[in-house]
């Protein structure tokens, strides 16, 4: 048996989808796709640009950066199996980024706080230039214990509830009670819970008398 809050939840490979347009500072991106890929072969590691230029120079960068790693076999092969996707719009970014549900969601844009808002699936997300995914790693302060394998779609980053257990506590006045006893028959009655809505229809009557 386990008692206690449960503070585990799905965690796979490393995952970082960096969101960029032209605006975005090509070094600082190949820097984010890198922190990911050093961590293991298995590390995914995602571009979303409508900008063909960054792609390019990001590629370069991503190059050049790579040479000087301690860790760059790790990252390459990471990297071999990673993507780089030009697509028609930032619009599409965010669907597909939408879509992959990453752990780690870094929008480099010039628009990144409006972006977010379009953003629902993703483990934790950082916004601008300056918001390295290393600083929610070590200091900014998020935690960085994150779903992965698209689990963002329903589980949340690890957070102050998650070292809490909670339980909910209900009491029906009458009036509160006979508003709802209809919706509750008829709900026990299509499950085919008689016992259910006994438990009901006995009160009901007991008001009634």
């Amino acid at each position: 048996r386990l008692d206690g809050a449960a503070i585990d939840m799905p965690a796979g490979p490393s995952e970082v989808l960096v969101i960029a347009d032209s605006g975005a500072t090509p070094d600082f991106v190949a820097s984010d796709l890198l922190s990911q890929a050093e961590h293991g072969p298995d590390s995914q590691v995602i571009l979303l640009t409508p900008d063909t230029d960054i792609a390019h120079q990001v590629a370069e960068a991503v190059e050049r950066q790579l040479a000087e790693l301690p860790r760059a076999e790790t990252a390459r092969q990471a990297l071999s199996t990673s993507r780089l996707i030009v697509t028609k719009d930032l619009a599409q970014c965010v669907e597909i980024s939408n879509q992959y549900g990453p752990e780690h969601l870094i929008i480099q844009t010039r628009n990144a706080r409006e972006l977010v808002d379009g953003i629902t699936s993703a483990g934790s997300v950082f916004l601008g230039d300056w918001s390295p995914e290393s600083a929610g790693d070590y200091a900014s302060g998020t935690n960085h214990v994150l779903p992965t394998y698209g689990y963002t779609a329903t589980c949340s980053s690890l957070g102050l509830a998650d070292f809490q257990k909670r339980m909910t506590v209900q009491e029906l006045s009458k009036e509160g009670f006979s508003a709802l006893a209809s919706t509750i028959e008829t709900l026990a009655a299509a499950e085919r819970l008689t016992a259910h809505k006994n438990a009901v229809t006995l009160r009901v009557n007991a008001l009634k008398e």
